[in-house]
């Protein structure tokens, strides 16, 4: 398995949710997304998860996190409801079709779920795993470490756990009825600090 045999949907939608991400968030946050995305995608083989729709999973991963940038925080909602609505909007203007482009907004929103079941949502469990690993290191010996140290490489950890730490406690202090509150509860800045892909 190599970067190389996932491809990036060359589609309006998915070129816009990663100008979005590039234009509005860190380096960090955004190689979080990427890194994301292409675990999921592994997963997918992994796991043998069939049936997914490689558009909807690629621009949900690039813009999973954007609700907790400054320009599109919500005062109420949670970041992930926040985030999956700009999803929404990016899509509308990509042409999808209503149904569709709110199956962004589950995707987003289930991937702060403890747990998605994938014969109910295959991107959204696939999105959940992935960023289980990349957030708080599950099942980190599940995917090819050859693959693993490829990603990493492309696409470098930096001062995500330092930055994403910040912006979930702040969440969880403004909006403590959201999943951030469930994320930092559970002991996220930890499990960010211990992810043993920090050491790779």
């Amino acid at each position: 398995m190599r970067i190389s045999d996932i491809p990036v949907p060359d589609t309006t939608a998915a070129r816009g949710a990663l100008a979005l991400a590039t234009e509005y968030q860190t380096p960090a946050l955004t190689a979080h997304a990427l890194r994301s995305w292409l675990w999921a995608e592994a997963f997918a083989l992994v796991d043998g998860v069939t049936g997914v729709d490689r558009e909807l999973l690629y621009v949900s991963a690039v813009l999973h996190d954007i609700g907790t940038v400054t320009e599109f925080d919500n005062h109420s909602l949670s970041y992930e409801h926040a985030g999956g609505h700009v999803g929404i909007a990016l899509t509308a203007g990509a042409g999808w079709a209503r149904e569709r482009r709110h199956r962004v907004l589950d995707v987003i929103v289930r991937h702060n779920w403890p747990s998605v079941d994938p014969s109910m949502d295959a991107e959204g469990h696939l999105l959940e795993t992935a960023t289980a690993l990349d957030i708080s290191g599950s099942r980190p010996g599940d995917l090819p470490e050859v693959f693993v140290r490829e990603v990493l490489a492309a696409h470098p950890r930096g001062a995500l756990a330092a930055e994403f730490g910040a912006c979930v406690v702040d969440q969880a202090s403004r909006k403590p009825d959201t999943a951030a509150r469930r994320l930092v509860d559970g002991g996220v800045v930890a499990k960010l600090a211990a992810n043993p892909l920090e050491l790779l």
